[in-house]
Parts: structure tokens; sequence; C-alpha cells
């Protein structure tokens, strides 16, 4: 596309030259604000840009012309729910993802829970419907499972300017498959899945051809993927993965061939590969991606057929699990062009970054976008309108629209916002104390703010543990807080975090409060020794996995942590997988991984003050969890803090306010608690 090739008009992004200020810590209410504006998405025919808007607690769905985006734009939002997405799904329908809180009563039982919704809607926001029309519900059970089910868009079929394929419910449950018109009350059902199936994925005419099955055999549980013919036809098991192994064998969906599938699988090695699969003879075939030090994550494919930018299903680029998240390595001839103008047009350049095998200890230095990363979110058909969004860990969002060639800034997710005020963030490695490289990334405060080091410290553990921390901006608000509060905050990758390969991964099987836990006091340490934490001033805080872990610190003894936050934290391990003990996958799976220290056993001799806090419409971790710890630990002689939260849920909150609340807890316990004086 010539247009693209000829040159992107640079966005000035740097103000005038002025005195330096001090920066100016952000407000709890600036770092709680729903983002002022989010989900830009463009038409596949490029005529139209739709977008959110914060107002306060709602957002509203904003729908332009992109050839007049000057104009004001069409506004509509919900009453009753809460709008927390919007795409398209044809060149004049909209996929809005809505929100609400929702009370199930069975009996004397009330569970309170946030459900989510998926509705259509036309461009100019009065026609809405369900994507699958429901029957009138006769019975309070009926009525209640309506409230709880949320189809999935399986397929936006894009050559198909009226159907979609929609799933009618969550995967692996009960569900059926619809070709659905997204313009009349129509549903044609097309496939009855059966149980202990989900993943289904459709070929580029809309042919339903792979699926994941569920089962157990002498072996145990396993995943098994099945595949069929483009006309349909019985179902062939195409390879099968015991999960006890913790292997994953996944398809992503497919390529410009239709018998040649796309698949992500760690089988036989330490990193996630991504490689073809042909469906007819069931083989594994070239490699695509295998990234040294990370495990790859996606294809990105073209969408549409008739182009001259690639054929559909053409592979424009690869992504893997670096630092930032879903990095990508683009293939296409035009994408790595056109990387070269957006990164000159923003200013994004890349820095030297030293990256360590967590497997061999292999060390590499390559440059990275280490300060802030773009990627793009959406493009019309022919590429003459793209959504880029621009990012870092001291960057909220950016959204431009490259428009005809011409680049113009769309909006700031939070203006309000010194980026300043936020620090540094940087992928550092340490030492555990039995030799194992643990990968982390370290945000030190601006020296403008808080002069130099060493500073007060926070140990701040993900959730999970099966998840990782990202380089991205922290939506939570927690980085953005401690950091502008002065504080240096360490995100240690311990072993059991995913993303850096199996050995890091399964190194914390059953070492739940042990050595995953001396993972996070070896990075405390590290810090004090490298002369960035000031010692006696250091804290851990977690929420959920995160919360069990601060937890912990209080319990065992000899630490180095002043005091302690959990939010949301697991205290008894033991009797929270109960309920998951009929499960034959999480049974295999997982349920033996988690074993260690039991937090509640030894609540009552806490070493450190600690706060903990909960809400009520937490439905993985039960308030019980929080009840048990903190009552026990009260007889300790150390000081227990405790907030129970109405309307938060595992990290949700209904209100803006209630989410600004939480964050008022942690400031308050890190500024003047900590059992006395703050940190």
């Amino acid at each position: 596309m010539k247009f693209l090739l000829a040159g992107i008009a640079a966005v000035s992004l740097m103000a005038g030259a002025a005195a330096i200020a001090k920066p100016t810590p952000p407000t709890i209410a600036q770092l709680a604000a729903n983002p002022k504006f989010s989900s830009f998405d463009v038409s596949p025919d490029g005529k139209h840009l739709v977008a959110l808007q914060a107002f306060g607690d709602d957002r509203h769905v904003l729908v332009w012309s992109t050839d007049n985006l000057q104009a004001k734009p069409i506004e509509f939002g919900a009453t009753d729910m809460r709008v927390v997405g919007v795409q398209f799904v044809k060149n004049d329908v909209l996929a809005v993802s809505l929100w609400q809180r929702y009370d199930a009563r069975l009996g004397l039982s009330v569970d309170k829970l946030f459900i989510n919704k998926l509705m259509f809607v036309d461009l100019d926001g009065r026609n809405w419907r369900d994507p699958i029309p429901k029957a009138r519900a006769n019975t309070d059970v009926e009525a209640r499972l309506q409230a709880l089910s949320n189809p999935q868009v399986l397929s936006s079929l894009p050559d198909d300017p009226d159907h979609i394929l929609v799933m009618s419910g969550p995967a692996f449950e009960e569900a059926d498959i619809y070709k659905v018109s997204v313009h009349r009350p129509f549903a044609e059902r097309v496939l009855r899945t059966e149980p202990e199936t989900g993943d289904y994925i459709a070929d580029r005419a809309g042919n339903i051809r792979i699926r994941s099955r569920f089962g157990e055999d002498n072996g145990g549980a396993y995943v098994a993927m099945d595949v069929r013919a483009p006309n349909g036809g019985a179902w062939k098991e195409a390879g099968r993965s015991y999960v006890k192994d913790r292997d994953t064998f996944s398809v992503l969906g497919f390529a410009d061939d239709p018998n040649i599938a796309i698949v992500a699988t760690n089988i036989g090695q330490d990193k996630i590969g991504l490689y073809e699969f042909d469906t007819t003879t069931l083989k594994l075939g070239a490699p695509i991606l295998k990234h040294q030090m990370f495990d790859a994550s996606n294809a990105i494919t073209y969408r549409y057929g008739g182009s001259q930018v690639a054929a559909q299903g053409e592979i424009l680029g690869v992504t893997y699990e670096g630092p930032n998240g879903g990095d990508v390595i683009w293939a296409n001839p035009t994408f790595q062009a056109l990387d070269k103008q957006i990164r000159a047009a923003l200013g994004i350049t890349q820095t030297p970054v030293r990256f360590v095998d967590t497997a061999t200890g292999k060390e590499v230095t390559q440059n990275y976008d280490a300060t802030k990363f773009y990627r793009i979110t959406s493009y019309s058909a022919d590429l003459s309108k793209i959504v880029i969004r621009v990012e870092g860990s001291a960057t909220p969002p950016e959204y431009y629209l490259l428009n005809n060639g011409k680049l113009s800034l769309l909006a700031k997710t939070a203006p309000e916002i010194d980026t300043a005020a936020l620090g540094e963030t940087k992928l550092v490695y340490y030492k555990a104390r039995d030799g194992m490289n643990i990968p982390a990334f370290l945000t030190t405060p601006n020296v403008e703010l808080c002069g130099a080091g060493p500073w007060k410290a926070v140990v701040h553990p993900h959730g999970g543990p099966w998840a990782r921390d990202e380089m991205n901006y922290d939506w939570s608000g927690w980085v953005p807080l401690m950091a502008s509060r002065c504080m240096a905050v360490l995100r240690p990758q311990y072993r059991g975090s995913d993303g850096w390969g199996r050995a890091l991964w399964k190194a914390g099987d059953r070492e739940w409060g042990q050595k995953m836990q001396d993972d996070k006091d070896d990075g405390a340490q590290w810090m004090i020794d490298q002369k960035i934490a000031q010692p006696g001033h250091m804290a851990m805080f977690g929420f959920s996995y995160g919360g069990y872990a601060a937890m912990a610190a209080a319990v065992r003894p000899n630490g180095l942590y002043k005091c302690a936050i959990s939010g949301a934290g697991v205290s008894d391990i033991k009797r929270i997988w109960r309920k998951y003990y009929d499960n034959a996958f999480f049974r295999d799976r997982q349920m033996g991984t988690v074993k260690g220290l039991n937090p509640v056993d030894f609540a009552d001799q806490i070493k450190i003050p600690i706060m903990v806090y909960q809400g009520d419409r937490d439905d993985r971790v039960p308030v019980e969890q929080a009840e048990w710890f903190v009552d026990k630990a009260k007889k300790s002689g150390q000081v227990v803090e405790y907030h129970f939260m109405p309307d938060y849920a595992h990290g949700p909150a209904w209100t803006r306010a209630i989410f600004a609340q939480q964050l008022t807890y942690i400031d308050d316990w890190f500024k003047t608690g900590c059992g006395g004086g703050g940190l």
C-alpha cells in the first residue's frame, strides 16, 4: 500500500522548553478513575471509529465518522448496567460488553456476584438486542440461568456482512453454537456441543473444525484436541496431553491454507513454541516461532479476504510473552515497514536489556522497548485506518489514529496524571538462595520527587500463582501509588510464575510459603544489598495468591519486613481447594501442586503487623478466608487491621469511590500505620 510507505507525518509529543518542575504525585481519585477514553476500534470498512468515554462510574459509547473526527460523535450509554467494552462485529453493528451487580437467591442463601452481558446495538444506539433470542423464563431457576448466561462471539465471519458465530454459554459447559444474524432476530443452531468440550474454533469459511475435550483414563486427566474436515463429519483425535505433565498443546486458529492450523505447544521443551499443524495428516509441521527466553503466545493473522495487503489467514506477525507482554515480531513486509515508521513518528526507541533464561542461565543482551511500547489494536481491511495504543509502566495508554498515512492523537487515558511522578521500571534478575535465576520488575521512585535511594520498599508478588507481571501501566493503581509515595517496588517473578518457561513454572510445585516465599525474601535482601531499600523499612503487599504470600510473610520468622498487606488472601490452602476435589482436571493439574505453609495454622503467632482487606462479592476467595486469619491473628499481640468492603469483588469494584477506598487503606497503612509511624 503506497500511502503507508510514503512516510508518516510525525506527531509532536513534546511541549516547548520549560523549567523542570518537581513532579506532582497523583491523587487517590486520579489513580482510581476509569480511563478517560478506552476501547478504540475502527470498522472493517474504515468509515467509523468507536470508543468509550468515562463519566465517573459510567461509560458512554461514542461513534465518529472517520472522515470528520472533529464533529460531535453519536453518544449513548446504558441505564441498569455499566458499559465496560465495545467493538465492531460488522460495519454497522457494535458488540457492547456490560456489567452489573447480581444477587443470586436460592432458598435462604444469597450469592453476591458481578455478572457480564454481551449485547448488539446499531451505530445510533437505538436498537439493542441479545445475540441469541431467549425464550420466556417460566421458573426462578430458568430466570437465574438466563441472567448468568453470557454468549460469546466465536467468529465474526468477516466476509459475511450479516452473520457471526456465537456460543450460547462458557466453554466446557452445556452450550450450543449458533449462526446469528446481527440485523434481525434470527439464530440458527449449527452445532450442539458435547459434554466436557470447549475451545471450538471455526475456519475462515465459518466451518467449526477444532475443539478441545476433557477426559480421564488410566493415565489420569487429559486434554485431547479433536479435528474434523471442512464439510463436518466425525471428530478425529489429533493429540492428547496429560494435565499432570503440565504440557500445553492448543490450537490458536488457521493459517491461509484451510488445512493448516497454528498450534502452541511446549511438549518436550521448556518454552512454548508456535508450529504449523496439518489437520489432514495430524502431523506437527515447521516451527513458526521458538523464542529462546520466553514462551510464544500467538500468531497475528490477516482477517479479511480480497485484499492487496495480504492473503486471508496470512501470518502478519507472531507474539511472545516478553516483559511488555504480547511482544510482536512482524513477518509481513508491509507491517515491517509500518513498524519502523510508527516508531520514528512516536519517538519509541529501544535500549539494551539483559535477558536470562530461567531454565539454563544463558544470558543475552538485546535492544528492547524498555520504556514504552506500541500495539496495533485495530485496523480497517485496506489498512487505510489503523488504531495504535502506546503504553509503558509510567505511561498510561495513549491512542493514535493512522488515517491515510497521517498520525494523530486520539486521546490519553489518564491525562491528569503527572507521569514523571511514577518512577522508572526495569527488568532485573537476582539469584535465589538455591541458585535459581529469578526475574523481577523493579520500580524506583523519581529522584526529583523523592531524593536518591535507598528508599522505603515493598515486595509486591502477583496473584495466581500461575500468572506473571508485565511492564505495562498498572491499572490497579498499586504500583503507581507506591512509587509516587517514594517507595521502591519489586515484583518478583517467583518460581510458579508462568510465561517464563516450564522450569520456573514447575519449580513452584508444592513450595507454597517455602521456596516460593524464599524467592520473595531473597528479592528483599537483594534490594538491601543493592542499596535500593532501606533496612527496617520494607513491607510485603499482595492480592489473591499475593495476599497469601503477605500472610506467609507475617507468619515466617526472621523476616525482613516491618509489616504486610493482604488483599483477598488465601489463608487456608487446605480448605479452599476442597470444592475442587471432584474435578479430575483440577485434581491432576493443580491440586497436588498446592502444598506448603498454611498461614491460618500459625496466625496467632504472626511476627509483624498486618492489614487485611476483602470484598463481599469475591467469587474466588471466600470472605471466611480473611475472617479465619484475622480472628486468630488478633491473639498474637501484633496490630491487625481488617477492612470488609461491600460491592468489591476479586479486584473489581462497583464504584470508583469503592476502588479509591481500598487505595486509601493501602496509602494510609504505609503512611501512618504499619504498626505505627508508617513504613
